[in-house]
């Protein structure tokens, strides 16, 4: 990262670390959340959970408000996290958002203009970050956070001017603005663009590189969200999901499972539905696969070492399930961690 200098390499060393605790520090946190969100409708996602539940989880979870404040302290940059196929545009916290672009909300045609360019970066932003520029030369980044082929939500940031501004281009800017018929004031438009903060192409990529490690983190931790997003339950169920995590390795079955609980089958069935938000089937592959990613880091165990140790009976049944709740198979979540 030469070039980028040494306050703000501190700060990206500091967001870094706050981006990797990719784990939930208290069901208690999670559940209070999801006692508060109403009911979402939205394509399933990761299995049956509602895509927007997660990332409704994802920008409300300790670790992306400790990241976010982070990153904007650090960097003065400002930084969003929403869903795909937004219907507005995205609009920055007061305190974050650049006054040139307040200034340009005013006027309808910016603001479709900006819609716009946010619609061409995310189509352009499936598969790594992406950066285009908007009329008056500042620059808007997307990131996105896969899970596997799903890309479940973006990380947005920018706001900034690449190059020095100057006297030709910004009379480029007030001719656009006066074709517009705008009402905004040009004294403070200028004074607001001149003002635009600068950094170096070297700089900037190392800031999208530090949101793009984020961006993987964030999506390492969504099914540790999911589980521990359950709302307050019975003692009985919650000594059923505690046997569950801390025996996942084992045999299990629903009927066993019940006279745990001190219930009738059929019974427990349906109240730990209503309690998790997922049938126990379900609720079992999603505790396995959260145990299976913590020992995919280690790359000494085999993954035919881990899908027995974590419970499943044969590697084409956790190849299945792996898929199905991470987006993909064990070998490429692997090689992803490897990559980061």
């Amino acid at each position: 990262m030469a070039g980028v200098p040494l306050g703000l390499l501190h700060s990206q060393m500091e967001a870094i670390q706050i981006a990797q605790k990719a784990r939930p520090k208290s069901g208690r946190a999670a559940s209070d959340l999801k006692a508060e969100l109403p009911p979402t409708l939205g394509r399933p996602f990761n299995g049956k959970v509602s895509e927007k539940l997660l990332i409704a989880l994802l920008s409300k979870s300790d670790v992306y408000r400790e990241y976010e404040h982070a990153f904007v302290a650090g960097t003065g940059l400002p930084l969003k996290l929403h869903a795909p196929e937004m219907i507005t545009v995205i609009r920055h916290a007061r305190n974050q958002e650049n006054p040139f672009c307040a200034l340009m909300a005013k006027t309808s045609q910016w603001c479709t203009a900006s819609y716009v360019l946010q619609r061409k970066v995310e189509r352009a932003a499936q598969h790594a970050p992406k950066t285009l520029q908007c009329f008056a030369g500042l620059c808007e980044t997307t990131v996105p956070v896969r899970v596997g082929e799903n890309v479940i939500a973006f990380l947005q940031t920018g706001q900034i001017l690449l190059h020095r501004p100057d006297r030709a281009r910004f009379d480029g800017i007030a001719r656009t603005l006066k074709l517009w018929n705008s009402p905004v004031d040009l004294k403070k438009v200028e004074e607001a663009w001149f003002n635009t903060r600068v950094l170096t192409a070297r700089q900037y990529e190392a800031l999208v590189r530090l949101l793009d490690i984020s961006a993987h983190q964030l999506a390492a931790c969504s099914n540790a969200l999911i589980l521990d997003s359950q709302p307050q339950q019975r003692p009985a169920i919650s000594k059923a999901c505690t046997f569950i995590t801390d025996h996942c390795g084992d045999d299990m079955s629903l009927a066993a499972m019940a006279r745990i609980a001190n219930m009738s089958a059929n019974y427990f069935s349906g109240k730990f539905a209503e309690a998790t938000g997922m049938n126990f089937v379900e609720y079992v592959t999603r505790t396995r696969i959260e145990k299976a990613c913590a020992l995919l880091q280690n790359p000494d165990l085999r993954i035919s070492e881990i899908a027995f140790d974590v419970g499943f009976q044969s590697l084409s049944q956790f190849n299945r399930g792996f898929k199905q709740v991470s987006g993909q198979c064990p070998r490429d979540y692997r090689d992803a961690l490897a990559n980061t």
